[in-house]
């Protein structure tokens, strides 16, 4: 009885996975933050109000993109996923007084992005069992943030900038799910900027930074 049931288990596009390319489009759900390491500025500040502490506060990230998919075997495929994305994170810096040490100011920097994405990951997959498919995925992502140099506004002040540029170093699984006219799929992905992404510009709140990079947490939805 159960082989018959097994036999005549129907498969919904048996043959998509030996398509040499494929296209579609994604949509990215998640979270942004900063990762920060202290320079030895910050632990010998001159001023008498000293910056006591900066801490990344997460804030949202969503965005669109779009799929190209190359076939490279049974089990691996090259994938190009160039997208839009806007998120928000901020920075507090918590200060005191060399005076007053129990007298502390807390300042919070919005820091906006708009990031013009191109990832390159290698997708390993595993056997499919009947019309889902789980996978491992990997590479590198390279982003553009297009509000880096946007102008900062007088009530906004003081806030650092950040660079343009940043490469993300991504790892991540999901699975693929075959419907009868598409595949879907759901993917948690990691991406860890490799670069510093803070402009000096000769203030304190840059020079407390021996870097501070970007990282992410995404849930991509996919339909291709």
């Amino acid at each position: 009885m159960s082989l018959f049931a097994q036999k005549s288990k129907v498969w919904n596009k048996p043959l998509y996975d030996a398509y040499p390319f494929h296209f579609g489009f994604a949509f990215t759900f998640g979270v942004l933050d900063f990762s920060v390491a202290h320079s030895d500025y910050f632990l010998n500040q001159p001023d008498s109000i000293k910056i006591f502490s900066i801490e990344g506060q997460p804030g949202a990230l969503f965005g669109a993109s779009m799929v190209s998919n190359l076939r490279i075997n049974d089990n691996f495929d090259l994938r190009f996923i160039p997208g839009l994305h806007f998120g928000q994170r901020d920075l507090t810096y918590l200060m005191v007084s060399n005076k007053t040490p129990y007298d502390t100011i807390s300042h919070n920097m919005k820091i906006e992005s708009t990031f013009l994405q191109f990832p390159l990951l290698l997708k390993y997959r595993a056997v499919r069992q009947n019309n889902y498919r789980p996978y491992l995925i990997g590479g590198v992502n390279y982003a553009i943030d297009l509000a880096a140099r946007k102008k900062i506004k007088d009530e906004e002040q003081p806030k650092i900038r950040l660079n343009r540029q940043d490469i993300y170093l991504e790892v991540g699984f999901g699975v693929d799910y075959y419907l009868p006219f598409f595949k879907f799929s759901t993917e948690l992905r990691f991406s860890y900027g490799l670069m510093n992404v803070v402009t000096y510009d000769d203030t304190r709140y840059t020079k407390v930074f021996d870097k501070l990079g970007s990282k992410m947490t995404t849930l991509v939805i996919y339909f291709e």
